[in-house]
């Protein structure tokens, strides 16, 4: 399953490049965010809390501590927890040609420029979106459970990461990992890297905790495996429909003949998966941002051996090392990697 997070650029306050009003949200988002945290020990403690909320903040601790056992970057992140008494951490805003996947970037001083903006309050989002959608571009709101400050803030648990169903507990050790790894590893200018990423640690490291932990057959690791399981044949689709649509886009046929058949693709899509909305290509990009390189991640892996070492190598990655910014095809990237930090 493609779990989201976000980058949420608020060392961008000092970059000038929006509006006061957006500077502001964030400031004030990110404010009362951390100013209502509270330790996790003390929250586990109190009787007036949801047990299932306790229970599952208690295993927290001893999912930090097994990721930094397997290289991830020892942080004080997650040590504090917020109800934000809402569904989303954020409402991320993202948007996209029309009839290419061209995904439109706003630029950061620090974190580089990133597919994505968002904001602590869904209508401030909404309304921003809004005025996207005059320079004919596809638009996407939608909520996150998770961001990353990247080290800026001292990052707590979220209500959102709290979900329902007998997957809560391997979400929660997904979500902590994915943002873990931001911590641990962040290339400028290269969120299709940097997602990717974090999603391919995660997603491998929260099986392996969850079969150590309880055993491949527990009820937590086979809920796990199954949404995992649900959630790779929906991402196979997702790749089949981007490549229909990317052969539909960079042919010569007629604009009007490109909108047209995408429409029926993408109605289709909604039908077959189930999708509350018809998706647009700023959702399929996004897609592909937490995609990409999917099979040289695991040669990586494979050459390296360990996940010390495999943390190792991805941390070594520089902006030069890439042929441009925002780079999308990284298997030639990851290969190189495998062979000059982890070869014989």
């Amino acid at each position: 399953m493609v779990r989201t997070g976000l980058l949420l650029a608020i060392a961008a306050a000092s970059s000038g490049c929006f509006t006061a009003r957006y500077l502001t949200q964030a400031a004030v988002g990110e404010y009362a965010l951390l100013h209502d945290a509270r330790p996790i020990g003390q929250v586990v403690k109190d009787p007036a809390v949801p047990r299932r909320t306790r229970q599952l903040l208690s295993q927290v601790p001893a999912i930090k501590s097994w990721g930094q056992s397997r290289g991830l970057k020892p942080t004080s992140n997650y040590t504090r927890y917020t109800d934000l008494h809402r569904p989303a951490a954020v409402w991320v805003v993202q948007a996209c040609s029309p009839l290419a996947f061209e995904p439109r970037r706003w630029h950061f001083p620090i974190v580089g420029s990133v597919p994505y903006l968002g904001f602590f309050d869904a209508k401030e989002a909404q309304a921003y979106a809004q005025t996207l959608e005059p320079d004919d571009l596809d638009v996407l709101v939608r909520g996150a459970a998770a961001f990353s400050t990247l080290g800026w803030f001292r990052d707590p648990v979220l209500s959102p990461m709290l979900s329902e169903g007998d997957d809560a507990l391997g979400d929660l050790i997904n979500v902590i990992l994915h943002e873990s790894v931001h911590a641990t590893l962040y290339v400028p200018g290269q969120s299709s890297f940097n997602e990717s990423a974090a999603s391919f640690v995660a997603d491998a490291m929260t099986e392996e905790l969850l079969v150590e932990s309880f055993g491949p057959g527990g009820w937590q690791t086979r809920a796990w495996l199954a949404a995992e399981a649900d959630g790779r044949k929906r991402v196979e689709r997702l790749h089949q429909v981007t490549q229909e649509l990317d052969t539909l886009y960079r042919s010569d046929a007629p604009e009007s003949h490109k909108r047209a058949r995408k429409a029926v693709i993408l109605a289709n899509l909604k039908a077959e998966l189930g999708l509350r909305r018809i998706p647009n290509n700023a959702m399929l990009a996004g897609f592909l941002t937490y995609s990409a390189g999917s099979a040289a991640f695991p040669r990586l892996k494979a050459a390296c051996g360990s996940w010390p070492r495999t943390l190792e190598a991805l941390s070594a990655l520089e902006p030069r090392d890439f042929a441009q910014p925002q780079q999308e095809a990284l298997d030639a990237v990851l290969d190189a990697l495998a062979a000059r930090k982890c070869g014989p």
